[in-house]
């Protein structure tokens, strides 16, 4: 009986993986090509030839107007002010939520999506509504001489509030695929919780924080929405990069805003290069 069990042919696993016909690949392989080309790399090539259309010359004078470097120096404040703020709330989020078990944590992780879900134009609108001169708060800080919507507060407030998933939301699925145990371990041996943190938890997310913060700047320099309905549109003082692009459009000065949206343009190929380069850092370090 065993040997005529031996015997039998064995059948082909129905797991076996399967592989498309050489057409179906290349056809996808050709549409996404296509998509890519047609919905991202074709309009960024179209920003630096529009930029650049009428030479070198018209392009340095367009960056160097003063409301253009106002507007460059405004994007950079909000910047550093927002990402240090967002680093620190996600790092902070992604350790409760991926190393404690506590009452609320859904509703934490609802809260960090909150940002991508609503509109930045809804979001500009709520701190309107709050902060404005009729606005819930508006009357106290008018008799304290508190300017928050049309200042800068109110732009580091929204740009905060559209920003801050992203460290968090790259920071939890990584903790979360790395566990506990090695906190744990250390924890045993009578690390304490800092120490913890700072040799073994910083250490094994370097890479997926410096993507995240990479992720924050970008979007923090980029928002348009939520900061165009708090700035007050104010020329060299309210207006960041975005909303000068659209003011220098909308008067037809195109070289000018091609070449200022130029800038916004590097700042994502900037960060794509940086993307590829720490995926493949990781990649490198989990060989």
């Amino acid at each position: 009986m065993a040997g005529a069990t031996a015997a039998l042919p064995l059948r082909p696993s129905r797991l076996a993986p399967r592989r498309d016909p050489l057409l179906v690949r290349c056809a996808l392989i050709a549409l996404a090509l296509a998509a890519l080309g047609v919905l991202i790399v074709l309009p960024l090539v179209a920003v630096f030839v529009q930029a650049f259309q009428r030479g070198a010359a018209v392009y340095c004078a367009a960056i160097r107007q003063p409301d253009t470097l106002a507007a460059i120096r405004l994007s950079l404040l909000i910047a550093a002010i927002v990402v240090p703020l967002n680093t620190l709330f996600g790092l902070a989020a992604a350790w409760a939520v991926t190393k404690f078990d506590f009452p609320g944590r859904n509703v934490l992780l609802a809260l960090i999506d909150l940002p991508l879900a609503v509109s930045p134009v809804i979001a500009g609108l709520i701190y309107v509504l709050v902060f404005g001169a009729q606005g819930w708060l508006g009357p106290w800080l008018a008799a304290h001489d508190i300017r928050v919507i049309f200042a800068v507060p109110g732009i580091v407030l929204a740009t905060t509030f559209v920003t801050f998933p992203f460290v968090a939301r790259e920071l939890i699925p990584l903790m979360q695929s790395q566990g506990r145990d090695e906190e744990e371990a250390a924890l045993v041996l009578g690390a304490g919780g800092w120490r913890i943190f700072f040799r073994i938890t910083v250490p094994n997310i370097r890479w997926g924080l410096l993507f995240g913060v990479v992720l924050c700047t970008a979007r923090a320099l980029g928002e348009f929405g939520a900061v165009s309905v708090v700035s007050g549109h104010i020329r060299g003082q309210t207006n960041t990069v975005p909303l000068h692009v659209e003011i220098l459009y909308d008067e037809y000065n195109y070289a000018g805003a091609f070449a200022v949206a130029s800038l916004l343009s590097v700042v994502a190929v900037i960060t794509l290069a940086i993307k590829k380069l720490l995926e493949w850092k990781t990649s490198q370090e989990s060989r």
